[in-house]
């Protein structure tokens, strides 16, 4: 569901399986790092910043509250795509990208095209915003007009990701999203890409009055480091 340089090469990361966001104290050393939707893009930022000694645990963060694990003190950083106003958060320079795509019902008539237009979604209804995700990021995710102005059709109101994928098996609606969430469709639904959106860029936020352990600042320099080789 969700949101600056060039793509970085994926690459495949050893990664913990992911863990409760509601994680108690982290062990010396641990990166509590959150993500939402697809564990993919956390994966690859984890293998750019190429650090095998530093223990790296995910935690899913809810949407419709995406901020709350870092103001809370639960989650050192965050996997965010898009920009990101927010006063109290830091940001990394972007990392890499996440390609747009649309989510579709199987029996979808645009479920078999290898991809689809931005101004075809016009033609059906798609989501509002989850909960209290910035109004501002969401209309990069699900913009309210196509380039060519056509209206978007925001009509549902959906707060996870498996009641989103059912509305859209059923094919009540589409959503505009990230061709990261193939990896966690089920079979009702299609991924198709959207060639005429650029490519989300990603990056990871932290509380700023909080900061950073030491650990988990070198995770991030290093990661900004390898993807502006």
């Amino acid at each position: 569901m969700p949101a600056m340089s060039a793509p970085a090469t994926a690459a495949t990361a050893a990664l913990p399986e992911p863990a409760a966001a509601t994680a108690a104290e982290p062990a010396a050393g641990t990166i509590r790092l959150g993500y939402h939707g697809s564990p993919e893009v956390a994966h690859r930022v984890t293998a750019l910043a190429g650090l095998p000694e530093a223990t790296v645990t995910l935690h899913p963060y809810d949407i419709t509250d995406p901020f709350r694990g870092l103001r809370e003190g639960d989650l050192d950083l965050i996997i965010v795509k898009f920009s990101l106003r927010e006063p109290d958060l830091a940001v990394s320079r972007v990392l890499t990208h996440d390609a747009r795509a649309v989510v579709v019902g199987a029996r979808h008539p645009l479920a078999a095209r290898t991809s689809v237009s931005v101004e075809e979604l016009a033609d059906h209804d798609a989501f509002h915003r989850p909960g209290d995700l910035p109004a501002y990021v969401w209309d990069e995710v699900v913009p309210p007009r196509t380039p060519a102005g056509r209206p978007i059709r925001r009509r549902h109101r959906v707060t996870d990701i498996p009641r989103m994928m059912a509305l859209v098996a059923e094919g009540a609606a589409v959503h505009l999203s990230l061709i990261s969430l193939a990896d966690v469709a089920p079979p009702t639904v299609r991924i198709v890409p959207v060639h005429d959106l650029p490519p989300a860029p990603v990056a990871l936020a932290w509380h700023r009055a909080t900061g950073l352990p030491p650990h988990a600042a070198r995770y991030v320099t290093a990661a900004e480091q390898a993807a502006s080789r």
